[in-house]
């Protein structure tokens, strides 16, 4: 069993100079007079994170790092419904295409996670119309870059009404979404509202691969032990070219009280990071692993090492893909 470890959007080891996030507000946008330098400033924002996400990229190859989510904010304002597209598509078209290039010539996995403002299951056909508009914008990054196993990571969304009512809105609306945007979406359970379980069922009836958080199900079970839905879980992404995908983080606090801190801490605690490892070593599949904790790569490179002293029986392919037995 193979198992590669990614990182979230920023890299704390390059710093803030490099960020793929730069935008521009709508108000600041609006007291550009000029059209024609409404224009040149979107461009140059958005050249200037494709820039730094080829950084990161080459940063990210350096240091054997083959699993990364790109940011929601790469390009600015294009989902703004008094901006929307600008042409970027056609502008930046060879840097999409020289950024695919790298991504597909070092083996690199990638996806994106859409902002919680996107919910498909929404009650207001307005919320939809616009998630629909932002995964759309989305999808195309993969298109330009020529990058065909793009995914989006979704969460079910909001419960108005119930969550049966709920449920039925999202399978409504998924299956009204042309090919393109549902062939990229997986979706994961939440901390608050759909358990792993809820989510499970879901991702069956749509054939849809599902993204286990680990930690949102210990904030948000009905009791449910993991173990019990990780065979049906992973044979979700059966059919799909990448292995299956879940997100590791650990509490922010661990004073809590018969409760779980919701918040995600700065690293990840290796102690139950390696726990995990051993319960999905009876399944025997390549797993990617994304963490998500404040400290990015740096919490990356940190628990490698702490895996390293801490079970040493554990290969290691590369700085941060272990093979387990």
């Amino acid at each position: 069993m193979k198992i590669r470890l990614g990182y979230v959007a920023i890299s704390n080891t390059l710093g803030k100079k490099v960020t793929s996030s730069s935008t521009i507000t709508f108000a600041n946008y609006k007291k550009i007079i000029s059209e024609e330098k409404k224009l040149e400033k979107l461009k140059t924002v958005a050249l200037s994170n494709l820039v730094a996400l080829e950084e990161i990229l080459k940063f990210n190859i350096e240091n054997d790092i083959h699993f990364y989510r790109i940011t929601s904010a790469l390009i600015p304002l294009v989902t703004h419904p008094e901006v929307g597209y600008w042409g970027h598509r056609e502008i930046l078209k060879k840097d999409f295409q020289y950024i695919g290039k790298i991504i597909k010539e070092s083996n690199m996995r990638v996806d994106t996670h859409p902002d919680e403002f996107n919910v498909i299951n929404s009650n207001n056909p307005k919320v939809v119309e616009n998630t629909l508009i932002n995964l759309n914008r989305q999808a195309e990054w993969f298109e330009d870059m020529d990058y065909k196993d793009g995914k989006m990571v979704i969460h079910v969304g909001g419960a108005t009404g119930g969550k049966e009512g709920a449920l039925k809105r999202f399978i409504m609306n998924f299956n009204r979404f042309p090919k393109s945007i549902k062939e990229k979406i997986i979706i994961e359970n939440d901390d608050k509202t759909y358990t792993a379980k809820e989510t499970l069922m879901l991702c069956k009836k749509l054939n849809v691969p599902m993204v286990l958080d680990i930690h949102h199900h210990n904030c948000n079970n009905n009791g449910e032990d993991i173990r019990e839905m990780l065979d049906d879980i992973i044979n979700t992404w059966d059919k799909e070219s990448l292995p299956p995908k879940m997100h590791f983080s650990s509490p922010k606090d661990i004073s809590l009280i018969n409760k779980i801190d919701k918040k995600h801490s700065d690293f990840i605690n290796p102690v139950d990071f390696i726990k995990f490892i051993e319960v999905l070593k009876e399944f025997n599949r390549d797993i990617d692993i994304m963490l998500e904790c404040k400290e990015k790569d740096i919490a990356l490179f940190k628990l490698t090492q702490d895996i390293i002293e801490l079970e040493p029986r554990y290969k290691w392919i590369d700085k941060t893909t272990i093979l387990v037995k």
